[in-house]
C-alpha cells in the first residue's frame, strides 16, 4: 500500500468524491479515506432489512451540477435519475387534496379548487423564482469573494455588480429571498393555507427555524433550481437509492486512478511547522501527502482532527462560533403495502410519486417550532414523506414498499433528559400517529422502522449537532462567511458542505475546492 500521495481526501461523501475525481483528472495521485463501510456520506444506500435498499439520510436529487455529471461521465458509470411526477401531494383531513407537478395547467386546476386567485398567481410566482434563481445560481456555484476583499476579488465583485443590474426590478425580491423569512412572501402571493403550508415545509427542512424567521425564504428557490432530474426544478430519485450517486462517482474515481479506502477513519491531521503533511488513521497507520482536503465539517476538522493549538486564535474562535443547531429527524419504514392516503380520482401509486406533505397550515409549523425552541420534540410534527418504491420498485421485495419521513422538529438538545431509546420510541409513535390520521392502515403494514434523531445523525455521519448542512445556513453563514476552501494551515483545504455554497446534494463544494487545491 503506497504511503505517499499528492492529495488525501477525508470523507467519501459526494463532495469528497467529486473533489478527488477532479484532482485525479488534473494528474494528481489521490487517496480517499472513508470511515464507514459504505461510501456517499449522507447520500448512501444501505440494506437495513433483507431486500429493502434504504437511503437513510438524503433521499432526492435535483441540485447536483450537470457539469459534474458530464465531466465525470456519471451517466455512463450508472447514474440514473428517475423524475417524480407529480412531485407534491398534500392531503387534508376534510378529504380535499392538493397535487402539484411539472405541468402548469394541471397545477392551476388543482390550486383553483382552493383559490382561483392563487391559481392565477402560481405561474407568476414560479416565474419570479426562476428568473432570480437563474441569475443567482452561477454565484452559488463558484467561489465567493473574500471578506474583506482584496485585489484578486475585484472580478468577483464586478460580477456581483453586473448581477444587480441584470436583476433590475427583481433586485428587491431577490434580496428578500436571500435574507428574509418565507412567511411574508407566501402571504403576499397566496391566500390558500394548503398551498402556503405545502411551499413552506420545503423552506424549513434541515433548519432550526420557523418560516416566519429570516433566512428561510432562500430555500424557496430550491423549488425551481437544479436540473439533475432532467429539467429545471424537477426533483427525482436516484435509481437504486441515493447510493447510486456514490457508486457512479466511485467508478469515475477509480477510472481516474483514485485509491479509495473504506473503514479507514482518520484520527489526526498531521501538522508540522504550520503545514499539513498527511494523516494518522484510527488504526495508527500514517499516510503522507502534500495536500489534505477534508469533506467533514469544520468543527470535526479543526477542533478534533487538527486541534486548537495548531490554529490562529482568531480562526479558532470563528470555528467555535459556527451555528450547528439542528432539529431534523429522519424516519425510515419498510411496509407490507402502500399507505391508504385518500388520493381521490388519482391512483394511489401515482399520487405518491412525489413528496407527501402532512401539514395543513402555516400556524401548524409555527406551533411545531414553538415546542422545539423550548427543547421539546414537536407535539404535532411537520412531516415530509416520500415513497420511492412507487417510482423504483427495485428498492424493496415484490409488493413491499419503503416510506421515509423528514421530520421537523426534533431538537438535538432536549430541555430535560436526552434522546434515550424510550424517548425515541415515543417520538416515533407520535409521528406514525400523525400519518395514521391520513392513512389509517399505516400501523398495520409496518414491517421495520428506524428513527434517526440529530444525535444519531451526528454519531453515524459525523455531523456536529446533527446539522445536515454542516452548519446552519442563515446569511451570516453563507457566501464569504462560510468556511473557506483554503485554511490557515498550508496544504489543508476544506471540500465539504461547510464551504460555499453549503448543504444539499450539489457537488459544487467539492468542485470549487478542487480548483482551490490546484491553484495552491
Amino acid at each position: 500500500m503506497p504511503s505517499q500521495f499528492d492529495a488525501i481526501i477525508i470523507g467519501g461523501g459526494h463532495n469528497g468524491l467529486v473533489c478527488a475525481a477532479y484532482l485525479a483528472k488534473a494528474g494528481r495521485k489521490v487517496c480517499v479515506l472513508e470511515k464507514r463501510r459504505v461510501l456517499g456520506g449522507c447520500s448512501s444506500t444501505e440494506e437495513l432489512w433483507p431486500g429493502f435498499k434504504v437511503s437513510p439520510a438524503a433521499y432526492v436529487i435535483s441540485l447536483f451540477l450537470p457539469r459534474i455529471i458530464r465531466d465525470l461521465k456519471l451517466h455512463e458509470n450508472g447514474l440514473k435519475v428517475l423524475p417524480r411526477s407529480p412531485s407534491s401531494f398534500t392531503p387534508l383531513l376534510d378529504g380535499r387534496r392538493l397535487l402539484l407537478g411539472p405541468d402548469t395547467a394541471s397545477n392551476q386546476r388543482e390550486i383553483s379548487k382552493f383559490s382561483r386567485g392563487d391559481a392565477e398567481q402560481y405561474p407568476m410566482y414560479e416565474a419570479m423564482l426562476t428568473r432570480i434563481a437563474q441569475h443567482i445560481e452561477p454565484l452559488l456555484m463558484s467561489p465567493p469573494p473574500r471578506v474583506p476583499p482584496g485585489l484578486r476579488d475585484l472580478p468577483k465583485l464586478w460580477q456581483y455588480s453586473k448581477l444587480m443590474k441584470k436583476l433590475g426590478a427583481d433586485l428587491r425580491p431577490a434580496v428578500e429571498l436571500l435574507t428574509g423569512p418565507a412567511t411574508p412572501i407566501l402571504h403576499r402571493w397566496f391566500e390558500s393555507e394548503a398551498l402556503k403550508a405545502t411551499l413552506a415545509t420545503d423552506a424549513i427542512i434541515g433548519a432550526f427555524a420557523a418560516p416566519s424567521m429570516p433566512g428561510t425564504a432562500y430555500v424557496l428557490m430550491h423549488h425551481v433550481m437544479g436540473e439533475a432530474g432532467g429539467a429545471r426544478g424537477v426533483w427525482g430519485y436516484v435509481q437504486g437509492g441515493m447510493g447510486g450517486l456514490a457508486d457512479a462517482l466511485e467508478k469515475s474515481c477509480k477510472q481516474l486512478g483514485v485509491e479509495i479506502r473504506r473503514e479507514a477513519g482518520v484520527a489526526k491531521i498531521n501538522v508540522n511547522a504550520g503545514v499539513a503533511s498527511g494523516v494518522t488513521l484510527e488504526s495508527g497507520e500514517t499516510i503522507d501527502a502534500k495536500t489534505v482536503a477534508s469533506s467533514v465539517d469544520a468543527n470535526l476538522t479543526f477542533m478534533k482532527l487538527v486541534g486548537a493549538d495548531f490554529l490562529p486564535p482568531e480562526f479558532a474562535t470563528t470555528i467555535q462560533g459556527i451555528d450547528y443547531s439542528s432539529a431534523s429527524a429522519k424516519i425510515n419504514l419498510a411496509l407490507d403495502a402502500l399507505p391508504q392516503f385518500n388520493t381521490g380520482d388519482v391512483p394511489r401509486e401515482i399520487a405518491l410519486h412525489g413528496t407527501t406533505h402532512l401539514c395543513e397550515t402555516l400556524d401548524t409549523i409555527e406551533r411545531a417550532y414553538d415546542d422545539a425552541k423550548y427543547g421539546e420534540p414537536s407535539r404535532e410534527p411537520v412531516l415530509e414523506i416520500t415513497t420511492p418504491t412507487t417510482v423504483d420498485s427495485s428498492l424493496a421485495p415484490p409488493g413491499k414498499h419503503l416510506l421515509s419521513m423528514f421530520v421537523q422538529y426534533a431538537p438535538y438538545s432536549l430541555r430535560e433528559g436526552t434522546w434515550t431509546e424510550a424517548r425515541k420510541d415515543v417520538f416515533l409513535d407520535r409521528c406514525i400517529a400523525v400519518v395514521s390520521r391520513y392513512a389509517p392502515n399505516i400501523r398495520n403494514i409496518i414491517l421495520h422502522k428506524q428513527l434517526l434523531t440529530p444525535v444519531d445523525l451526528e454519531t453515524t455521519y459525523g455531523l456536529t449537532g446533527g446539522n445536515i448542512f454542516q452548519g446552519a445556513m442563515p446569511l451570516h453563514q453563507l457566501g464569504p462567511f462560510r468556511t473557506d476552501y483554503r485554511t490557515p494551515i498550508r496544504g489543508l483545504f476544506m471540500c465539504g458542505a461547510a464551504t460555499h455554497p453549503g448543504g444539499g446534494v450539489m457537488g459544487a463544494c467539492g468542485l470549487n475546492a478542487s480548483h482551490a487545491v490546484l491553484k495552491g
